[in-house]
């Protein structure tokens, strides 16, 4: 059954936290709330967990209204950043906390952590002390204590942010393989763009207590709603007015140029002349700085020494080739 928002509101005094969100989370899929911090994506889990009662509006899965509900009564299972675990108690009597509450019989309650630990890579752990794990292990104890009673809404609020950036890397991608094979749904509270579009079906965009805009990574970042979103997502070319001297297949609001859609050959060859202001290194890529001087603009170019035709001292000169459809019309914000 799909999970329903509609015009959800949240305030605090003279702050509005969470602003009308209307939202649907289809049954067995991911869903991230993607946003910068304090933009009330935190509290919006909250909301859906019944952790925090709304102002306005209402939460129901299928055709049960879960407003009023008490978070025990919900069904949810929850992972959150600081793992919250019990650490008198071992691995397997953590990832049984749920089902020791609901007093299954031991006997599948065994059979279910054993089941559980193997699906988060910690088979054979069962008597290992939490105290003796690393993070991410902590981390994935938490997720199979959340997912033993078999909830039927997972909520993970940035479940990888205190861990280090390459464990990150490697987690978000078991997350997806895990999230993926479950009949129940989630929603996925990050501020990394990364994680959101690796871990997630959908990706609802969060900014100042408003849904922004809602699809897929590839429908964000083709389009995106506004100039904001579009920085926010991390494209560097956004510019509010139309660049002077570009020949331009749209030119209605703020324009998006795709870089990732554009190629750099020699200078000329019916290309747009530009010089390089500025070259640095990022890992094995470059990302430069031009300068088009017929556009009036600066643009950001990443790429690798492959596609360069040349060494990118500044300076340099090179021909940036633009097909029409590196160009978006973004419109404005809201």
């Amino acid at each position: 059954m799909n999970l329903r928002l509609t015009g959800l509101a949240k305030r605090y005094g003279a702050v509005t936290a969470v602003d009308r969100v209307t939202l649907e989370l289809v049954a067995g899929t991911t869903l991230a709330l993607l946003g910068p911090s304090g933009c009330g994506k935190s509290t919006l889990l909250r909301l859906v967990a019944g952790l925090e009662a709304p102002d306005a509006g209402g939460v129901a899965i299928g055709d049960q209204d879960l407003t009023r509900t008490p978070t025990a009564r919900r069904g949810f299972g929850m992972v959150f950043q600081d793992f919250a675990l019990f650490p008198h108690l071992d691995v397997g009597a953590n990832a049984a906390f749920g089902l020791v509450e609901a007093r299954v019989p031991a006997a599948t309650r065994a059979a279910r952590v054993r089941e559980l630990l193997a699906l988060v890579g910690l088979a054979g752990l069962e008597r290992r002390k939490v105290t003796e794990l690393s993070g991410g292990q902590q981390q994935r104890v938490a997720l199979a204590r959340a997912l033993a009673p078999e909830p039927r809404l997972l909520l993970l609020d940035e479940p990888l942010s205190n861990l280090d950036a390459s464990l990150r890397e490697s987690l978000k991608l078991e997350l997806r393989s895990i999230l993926t094979g479950l009949p129940a749904g989630a929603i996925y509270v990050t501020h990394d763009q990364g994680e959101a579009f690796t871990v997630a079906d959908t990706v609802a965009l969060m900014r100042a207590g408003r849904i922004v805009q809602v699809g897929t990574s590839e429908e964000l970042l083709a389009k995106p709603a506004g100039p904001w979103a579009a920085r926010f997502l991390g494209h560097d070319n956004v510019y509010d007015t139309a660049p002077q001297g570009a020949h331009l297949p749209v030119s209605d609001g703020a324009l998006l140029l795709r870089a990732d859609l554009t190629r750099l050959g020699e200078p000329g060859t019916g290309a747009t002349d530009v010089s390089v202001a500025t070259a640095a290194r990022e890992g094995l890529a470059w990302r430069l700085t031009l300068t088009a001087e017929a556009w009036g603009v600066t643009v950001t170019w990443r790429g690798f020494d492959r596609e360069l035709p040349g060494h990118p001292a500044p300076g340099a000169s090179f021909g940036l080739q633009v097909p029409p459809e590196a160009w978006r019309s973004i419109g404005s914000d809201a």
